[in-house]
C-alpha cells in the first residue's frame, strides 16, 4: 500500500523543465518530507500527487491504482491542504456548506454530523459559531483549521500538506499540527509534507526525500 510517482516530468515552459524524471514512494502510515530550494517544483509536486495538474511524463499511483482514472464523483483519495487558506474556500459560500464540500455526503448535515462523530471539529478547535460564517470573517489560523477537517473528512488515503503552517503565529502551528498528528495516528493514512522549517520536520517526518531541480 504506497502513494507512488514514477517517473514524473512537467514543466511549465517545455524549454525549462521543472521536474525531470521524479520518482517517489510513500508507504501507508508514513510521514515523508520533501525538501528543496524555493521554485524547485515542490508546490507543483503537490498539485501532481493529488491530481490537480497531470504530469507531461510519468504516472501516478494510489494503492496500485492510477489516479488519473479515479471517479472523479468520489472524494479523491489523495487530499492536498494548501499552503494559503483563504484561497481554499467560495467566499459566497458559508463554511458549513464548504466544510461538506468534497466529502462524498449528500448535504451538509450530514457532513457536518460525520464532523462530530469524528471527532473533527472538536479537534481541530473548530466552534459551532464559525460554520454560519463566511471565510472573510475567519482568521487564516481558524480557516486553516477547516481546511484539514474538510480533508480528514473525506477520509483520503493520504494527506499532502503543502507548507500548511508557515502563515501561521508559533502557537496556532503547535496546535494544528499536534491535533493533525492526533488524528492520523495509527490510522495508516500516509502523509507528504513540504515545509522550511527544519526544526518541524525533525519533529513529524519519519523521512525526507530531497527534490532535485530539473
Amino acid at each position: 500500500m504506497s502513494l507512488e510517482a514514477r517517473e514524473i516530468s512537467f514543466a511549465y515552459d517545455r524549454s525549462h523543465p521543472l521536474l525531470d524524471g521524479f520518482s517517489l514512494s510513500v508507504a501507508a502510515g508514513e510521514r515523508v518530507a520533501i525538501v528543496a530550494s524555493s521554485g524547485a517544483g515542490k508546490t507543483t509536486l503537490c498539485r501532481i500527487l493529488a491530481g490537480y495538474i497531470a504530469p507531461h511524463a510519468g504516472s501516478v499511483l494510489v494503492d496500485g491504482a492510477d489516479l488519473a482514472a479515479a471517479d472523479p464523483r468520489s472524494p479523491r483519495p489523495v487530499q492536498l491542504i494548501w499552503q494559503h487558506p483563504e484561497q481554499a474556500f467560495d467566499p459566497r459560500m458559508r463554511m458549513g456548506h464548504s466544510l461538506a464540500e468534497g466529502t462524498g455526503e449528500r448535504s451538509k448535515e450530514q457532513a457536518l454530523a460525520r464532523a462530530c462523530t469524528d471527532g473533527l471539529l472538536d479537534a481541530f478547535g473548530i466552534r459551532s459559531e464559525w460554520l454560519s460564517r463566511y471565510p472573510h470573517e475567519l482568521s487564516g489560523g481558524e480557516l486553516m483549521r477547516f481546511c484539514i477537517a474538510r480533508a480528514l473528512l473525506a477520509r483520503p488515503r493520504y494527506l499532502i500538506c503543502d507548507e500548511i503552517s508557515a502563515m501561521l503565529d508559533a502557537v496556532t502551528q503547535a496546535e494544528v499540527w499536534h491535533a493533525l498528528l492526533d488524528c492520523v495516528d495509527g490510522t495508516g493514512l500516509g502523509l507528504v509534507i513540504v515545509s522550511h522549517a527544519p526544526a518541524l520536520l525533525d519533529q513529524v517526518a519519519t523521512r525526507r526525500v530531497p527534490l532535485v531541480p530539473a
